[in-house]
């Protein structure tokens, strides 16, 4: 049994986590609507802060995932939780300073396995559960990819021979429900991702007897995320919003219509993915449909990078802080 002291840090770490979270993934859901002027910053921002929390309540088949199957609830301690959950902060403002859209799941994900070898050796991690779960990671974007060219190529398809300006018109509208949707989505899945790890600590500390996410927990990390999200992530948004492509509203709807469906379907079967990455990569599809030539792969290869750098690093900064924080203890 742990001290309520040490419970109550891990808990807010934990909020903290969400509340960066919220800031630096904002931009998941709204650039798209802000860049072609659908909506104004502002209330793109109240639209993705309310769906955000709304999405949170949805459902707990992620939080689950992440409590379970990268290490038994029961084995971790209070400083694994601590050192994971300040690494992913770390690698989340880090990236966020100087406008990568790199993933807050991964970081979270690293930061973990980072936790539990420096604690207990790499024998405990579950890494099979930890393929799965890679697995998903992996395949989510790329569905994204190939779904956003699709429903794009469809939806010239569908309006061909319509004017320009009547198809911005009408898709400028759209893009409010297609914001909503994406929002919802992204709430969905990474809040879901913090609900674990307090669970997680809980469990470890005998204060709940099974792994089941209370509902204060729910609603802290809910309210957490949208806070976080009503800052907003200006300097990601300019990333996302327009430098992958010059992006138009049937665009835009085309993006977060695809990048809502992806990340919903994966937090309905419990498959926690990089929001980040799915919406980047339906950008991506969507602009790649439209022209080819017309798609600045240089970001894309950024946000690649980003990728595969950000489990490695999280995880490596957590055996630091760990190491650290037992020379202090």
């Amino acid at each position: 049994m742990y001290s309520i002291g040490i419970i109550v840090v891990v808990v807010l770490l934990a909020l903290a986590f969400d509340y960066v979270n919220g800031f630096h993934d904002t931009a998941n859901a709204i650039a798209t609507s802000v860049s072609t002027k659908a909506l104004s910053p502002r209330t793109a921002i109240i639209i993705a802060a309310t769906l955000n929390f709304l999405g949170a309540m949805s459902g707990t088949a992620v939080a689950e995932t992440i409590g379970k199957n990268i290490v038994a609830p029961g084995m971790v301690t209070p400083i694994v939780l601590i050192s994971a959950l300040t690494a992913a902060i770390f690698w989340n403002l880090f990236t966020w300073r100087f406008g990568i859209p790199s993933s807050s799941s991964h970081a979270l994900i690293g930061g973990l396995i980072g936790g539990v070898i420096a604690g207990f050796g790499a024998s405990f991690v579950n890494w099979h559960g930890f393929l799965v779960i890679l697995t998903g990671l992996i395949i989510a974007p790329i569905v994204g990819l190939v779904a956003g060219s699709l429903v794009m190529t469809l939806l010239f398809w569908l309006f061909k021979g319509t004017s320009p300006s009547r198809i911005n018109n009408k898709f400028r509208k759209l893009q409010v429900v297609s914001a909503c949707m994406a929002s919802f989505a992204h709430g969905s899945n990474d809040a879901q991702k913090t609900m674990g790890i307090i669970t997680m600590i809980l469990v470890s500390s005998s204060l709940i007897n099974t792994f089941q996410v209370p509902l204060w927990v729910k609603v802290a990390c809910a309210g957490a995320m949208a806070a976080g999200t009503a800052v907003g992530g200006w300097r990601i948004i300019r990333t996302m919003g327009g430098k992958i492509f010059r992006i138009e509203p049937i665009n835009g709807f085309a993006a977060d219509f695809t990048s809502a469906l992806v990340i919903f379907s994966a937090s309905h079967f419990g498959a926690p993915v990089s929001t980040t990455h799915v919406v980047s990569s339906s950008i991506m599809g969507v602009g790649a449909a439209k022209r080819l030539k017309g798609v600045r792969w240089n970001i894309a290869r950024q946000i690649v990078i980003a990728w595969f750098v950000t489990i490695p690093s999280s995880a490596l900064v957590a055996i630091l802080i760990y190491k650290l924080l037992t020379l202090l203890v």
